[in-house]
């Protein structure tokens, strides 16, 4: 009684089939793929994308663009 049979996860696979589509799943697994592939990417590489300790870090510089679409706010602190 504690374990699932063959039958009950056969039910189970078709009623998410049935829930997300075919289309859906397979969109899901092949992101899950691509971030699995890029993570032992990333594993493979280690340390190489850190910056060295002696290099001192970039300033980040706020350009002013003159664009309708663009929203500049600034972030205010609580009190």
């Amino acid at each position: 009684m504690g374990s699932f049979s063959i039958w009950h996860w056969l039910i189970v696979l078709l009623v998410v089939v049935v829930i997300f589509g075919t289309k859906k799943l397979r969109n899901i697994g092949s992101d899950l793929g691509g971030a699995v592939k890029g993570f032992k990417e990333g594993m493979k590489t280690g340390g190489d994308d850190t910056p060295a300790a002696d290099t001192p870090a970039q300033q980040v510089t706020t350009a002013k663009r003159s664009d309708a679409n663009t929203v500049d706010v600034d972030a205010k602190t609580k009190s």
